[in-house]
């Protein structure tokens, strides 16, 4: 895995991936073009850095691990661990309020020292992730606890495009 370099972002070539925390968007680019659009879903107590705010962190991030390769859909996650588990509505009546971590996750790592990385506001020790959600949760409005929530279907294509290393950008 390649980390990337805060002073050649963005990339000019190369796939990278554009959050916009104000429009709940996710684009995968190609170099400087926007390639595809994905709603998402993010922090529901807004944008911040700080551990235990629930708040989604800026700034530029890059893939840090990529964890469910081969995992059915649906697979639910604790601990980034399949719990065997796989997602149907009758586990949210079972388990009200729970955070479902569901198919794939995308563990993101900050690149910016004393903004995303280290301390108090490191978002790989945040355990702040892009990943599926069921169904019936809200897209395109903040109501995750810090993550990026996807479709299952758009995060199996997310998946499927980028590599350990690939460059984020969350930004409002």
């Amino acid at each position: 895995m390649h980390t990337p370099c805060l002073d050649q972002l963005p990339p000019s070539v190369g796939t990278w991936l554009e959050i916009d925390l104000t429009e709940q968007r996710l684009y995968l680019c190609e170099g400087q073009v926007r390639d595809t659009t994905y709603v998402v879903s993010t922090g529901a107590a807004g944008t911040g850095q700080y551990e235990g705010s629930g708040q989604t962190p800026a700034g530029w991030h890059y893939i840090r691990a990529m964890i469910g390769a081969g995992m059915p859909v649906g697979t639910v996650f604790r601990g980034r661990r399949p719990t065997g588990e796989v997602y149907v509505p009758g586990l949210s009546a079972k388990y009200p309020g729970r955070d479902w971590i569901l198919t794939r996750i995308l563990w993101l790592c900050g690149l910016e020292p004393g903004w995303n990385r280290g301390g108090q506001v490191d978002s790989q020790r945040r355990y702040i992730y892009l990943h599926g959600t069921p169904p019936d949760e809200p897209m395109g409005i903040p109501a995750s606890h810090g993550c990026v929530r996807l479709r299952d279907p758009d995060l199996l294509d997310v998946f499927d495009r980028v590599t350990p290393g690939t460059p984020v950008w969350l930004h409002d």
